[in-house]
Parts: structure tokens; C-alpha cells; sequence
């Protein structure tokens, strides 16, 4: 009996395995149920047996995966309110309560980089599946956390906060789905050797503007709106060009077009 239960135990895990390596590699809709199975050596039975089907297989992964992390991130974000106050907290600081477990357990993983890009592929997938499953069992965190970059950022407007914290989080994520581990830390060591904590303020540092930045003051639209002006000449001259090189031009302005019709 306890061989038999050893051996279910050992196929379930590998199956959890060979779904996330699939997930983080190709997104959940990209991934099926036979590749699962041949990367776990095993077959469609065993996932109805153990699960119950692929989304059931992919609860069970993120049920593994984000239940702890999110956890101790809330449990990190309350001890800090509690030692500098609810209102004592920048955006750096609750930037540090969301990344910090997330390295700790990064750390303690034998898979510390694939465990960052679960994490940022989850928060990057586009599936309606893994969206919705966030929205259902996440929000109450996401909720928390929200209310103290509020209070972090209080002259930006709650419709404002959440459409910096969107981009924020999307952009890391597909940094962190996307990139090796080894590799990130190293670009934000830039050779040197440093702490854990002055490579995630290295790592603040670069996104916190995205939260705290103001939006563009009349200078830097003036620019923007002269480099726009500018724009049109530039693509017909790459266009005239293109001719005279005997490729195929991109999107003709009327004079070229006009040209080509003589």
C-alpha cells in the first residue's frame, strides 16, 4: 500500500512539475494536457486521476506556488505598518514588502530562478483562466497592498494608482518571465558584489518612477508633440530611399505613390 501510494505521490509532483516548466515556458492556453504528460512520463489518466483536468492541474500549481508567498508577504507588510506607522511607509517600502519574500523564497528554492519566472509569468499570462483565478482567490491581498501604496502615494488619485500599479507590475513581470535570474542580478550588480538588499533598492530605484513620476509637464510635451511633427518627414524620406534602393517601401506618402503610377 505505501508503495503504491509513494508512486502517486511521485507522479502527481512530476506532473506539477512538467506544468509549470510548460506554463513558464509557453503560458497556460499554449500548453496542453499531452505535453504535460510526455515531459511528466505519464499519461492523460493520471491527470483526471490526480486533478481532474488541466485547470484543475494549474489551481493546484498556483495553490502550491503563490499561497505561501503571498502570506508572508502580507504578514511582512503588517509587521512594517506596525514599526513605522500605517502612514510611515513610501512606495519604496511597499514595493520592498511585495519583492522581498518573493527573493527570500527565491533563495531558499533549488530552483530559485524558475520560481521567479512562475511568478512572472503568472502575473503576466494573459488567460482568462489564470486572470480569473487571481482576481478570485488574490484580491484581498491585492487589496491590501493597494490600500497602503494609497496611503504611500496619497496626492495620486486611487484611478491613477491603479493604472501605474497595472503598468508597474505587468512591466516587471515580463522582465522577470522573460529574463534568467543569474543574468537580472547580475545587470543590477554591474560586477560588483552587493547584498540582497541593495540589489532590490537597485531594482526600486528603476520602476518606483513608474508610481511616482508625474505625468509629462508642458516642457516634455512640447517635445513629444515636435518629435510627433517630425514623424511623417522622417518616414517619407525612409520611403524615398527604400526606392532608390529598389526595396519595397513601407507606407508610401501620395508623392511616391504618384510616382510609382507615371
Amino acid at each position: 500500500m505505501s508503495k503504491q501510494i509513494l508512486n502517486a505521490g511521485h507522479t502527481k509532483a512530476r506532473l506539477l512539475e512538467a506544468a509549470e516548466a510548460l506554463f513558464v515556458e509557453h503560458g497556460f492556453e499554449a500548453m496542453s494536457l499531452r505535453q504535460i504528460t510526455t515531459l511528466a512520463g505519464t499519461n492523460l489518466a493520471a491527470v483526471n486521476y490526480h486533478f481532474g483536468g488541466k485547470e484543475a492541474l494549474m489551481q493546484a500549481l498556483l495553490h502550491s506556488r503563490l499561497d505561501r508567498l503571498n502570506q508572508e508577504r502580507l504578514r511582512l507588510l503588517a509587521a512594517c505598518e506596525r514599526r513605522y506607522g500605517s502612514d510611515g511607509m513610501d512606495a519604496s517600502a511597499v514595493l520592498s514588502a511585495l519583492f522581498v519574500p518573493a527573493l527570500r523564497m527565491s533563495r531558499a528554492s533549488e530552483d530559485g530562478s524558475g520560481f521567479v519566472r512562475l511568478l512572472g509569468r503568472v502575473y503576466s499570462d494573459p488567460s482568462p483562466f489564470v486572470r480569473n483565478y487571481l482576481r478570485e482567490h488574490y484580491q484581498p491581498i491585492f487589496g491590501r497592498f493597494f490600500e497602503a501604496f494609497a496611503r504611500a502615494l496619497p496626492q495620486v488619485s486611487r484611478n491613477e494608482l491603479g493604472m501605474r500599479l497595472h503598468l508597474c507590475l505587468k512591466a516587471l513581470s515580463g522582465l522577470l518571465a522573460g529574463e534568467n535570474l543569474d543574468e537580472l542580478i547580475a545587470s543590477l550588480c554591474m560586477g560588483e558584489k552587493v547584498s540582497d538588499a541593495l540589489m532590490l533598492a537597485r531594482l526600486i530605484s528603476l520602476i518606483s518612477p513608474t508610481l511616482t513620476a508625474p505625468f509629462g509637464d508642458r516642457e516634455q510635451i512640447a517635445q513629444v508633440e515636435r518629435v510627433v511633427l517630425l514623424a511623417d518627414d522622417a518616414a517619407a524620406a525612409a520611403d524615398a530611399q527604400a526606392l532608390g534602393a529598389g526595396k519595397p517601401p513601407g507606407v508610401l506618402p501620395p508623392w511616391a505613390v504618384e510616382t510609382m503610377e507615371m
